[in-house]
């Protein structure tokens, strides 16, 4: 099978794909940012599973991070790059064509 054939799994972003990465992906597109406490109601992870895939989103350059304190309590804001919409876009078409219903 050649790299360019349009089921070859290996198109998919592998990054992106992990269950609660693609959840946290998919709330930032939709909301351009959004707080630690939020993303992690929302996939219901540990706090350090959720850490542990947000410092890879991080790291990719996905997201960025905004640390600050609020009523002497941290609060970390994570916001979508442009990098990360592309990909997130890119990971949806490639895995539209892998499905192709």
């Amino acid at each position: 099978m050649s790299e360019e054939s349009k089921y070859n799994y290996r198109q998919i972003d592998k990054l992106v794909h992990s269950r609660i990465r693609l959840a946290v992906m998919t709330i930032l597109v939709q909301q351009e940012s959004a707080p630690f406490s939020y993303l992690k109601d929302q996939t219901g992870a540990t706090d350090g599973n959720l850490s542990s895939h947000l410092s890879k989103l991080v790291e990719a350059g996905y997201i960025t991070e905004e640390k600050e304190f609020v009523d002497k309590k941290p609060k970390t804001t994570y916001f979508i790059t442009k990098e990360g919409r592309k990909a997130f876009e890119e990971y949806l078409d490639r895995l539209e064509n892998l499905i192709d219903l």
